[in-house]
């Protein structure tokens, strides 16, 4: 069996992938590579999700799994995976630490006025006077209360937050005070300190924030975005802003990335902007290899039993 990576691997996870599967065929490529006849060759591709396009589909004549080693899978060549109903898995869940931990730090940062602090060290200020808040007992709603959502809700909870939830079903997940469904979410927003989008790029996920969405909220509200940057149309949200509909907004994915260097969220008081970053960790890789593993010993094995399985025709 020929397995074929899109992108070079660590050595020391190449070696663990190597001993544990002695006698199949691992290949690794420089990413950006065009894939060439060991694509056609190849019964498993693994791929962070960006690099394939539908004529890669058709020419993998025997291509039976494709395992994407982010959560994301927007990008991806769906119709043409579904077409030849190719098996395909992702990474989904090895992100909830490291993105819960930055959305915390999006928190603190705000309450804690952080950006005045290092310019008034940067300047040399002596100056008392922030504005500091305190996070306890304020209310945060997480809009996608999957797997990451709920590692925020637990965080949140255990410096005194009260933990709102949004999924498409409404119904209760462990750690949310409360949940709402989708089409309840102008309901969970009334109230909400600070909101957090985790919601990948779906059909239905698309611009799912509207005007009134943002004209809802508290005008001290903050709205922080870790999920898709196509869940807003931008200049909706730069309506919102420059209205002072909320406070502030940290925003880590944009409709176009990288984001343009004379976009004017760059330049705006009430919005801070990181690269799409958010689920950068060193234990990114190891944790995705894991996964890979476990699946690689069901599909050797001629299994069912598959951890996420992506369903093309839906997006997730």
């Amino acid at each position: 069996m020929k397995i074929l990576f899109t992108f070079p691997l660590r050595e020391d996870l190449k070696e663990e992938l190597l001993d544990e599967f002695a006698g199949h065929e691992f290949l690794f490529t420089e990413r950006g590579v065009k894939l060439g006849k060991d694509l056609e060759d190849a019964d498993v591709l693994v791929t962070y999700g960006e690099d394939l396009d539908e004529e890669d589909i058709h020419r993998a004549g025997k291509l039976k799994w494709i395992m994407v080693t982010s959560a994301g899978v927007e990008k991806m060549p769906l119709p043409a995976i579904a077409h030849k109903r190719i098996l395909m898995t992702n990474a989904r869940g090895i992100h909830k630490i490291p993105m819960a931990e930055f959305t915390m730090s999006f928190l603190f940062q705000h309450a804690k006025q952080s950006k005045q602090l290092w310019e008034q060290e940067r300047q040399g200020v002596w100056n008392r006077k922030a504005a500091f808040k305190e996070i306890y007992e304020e209310t945060i709603l997480v809009v996608g209360a999957g797997a990451i959502g709920t590692q925020i809700a637990k965080l949140a909870r255990a410096f005194g937050m009260k933990t709102a939830g949004v999924n498409s079903s409404g119904n209760a997940v462990e750690g949310f005070d409360a949940i709402y469904s989708m089409d309840r979410l102008l309901e969970g927003l009334k109230d909400a300190d600070y909101v957090v989008s985790v919601l990948p790029s779906t059909p239905s996920t698309k611009h799912v924030y509207k005007k009134e969405h943002f004209q809802n909220m508290k005008e001290t509200a903050v709205f922080i975005n870790i999920g898709r940057g196509d869940a807003v149309k931008e200049e909706v949200l730069l309506e919102a802003l420059r209205n002072k509909e909320i406070d502030h907004a940290y925003l880590d994915v944009f409709k176009t990335e990288p984001l343009q260097e004379d976009h004017p969220f760059w330049t705006m008081d009430n919005v801070t902007v990181t690269p799409h970053i958010s689920s950068i960790s060193s234990k990114y890789l190891p944790r995705s290899m894991e996964i890979f593993r476990a699946n690689l010993h069901t599909f050797i094995n001629n299994g069912d039993q598959y951890v996420n399985i992506i369903d093309p025709e839906r997006g997730y």
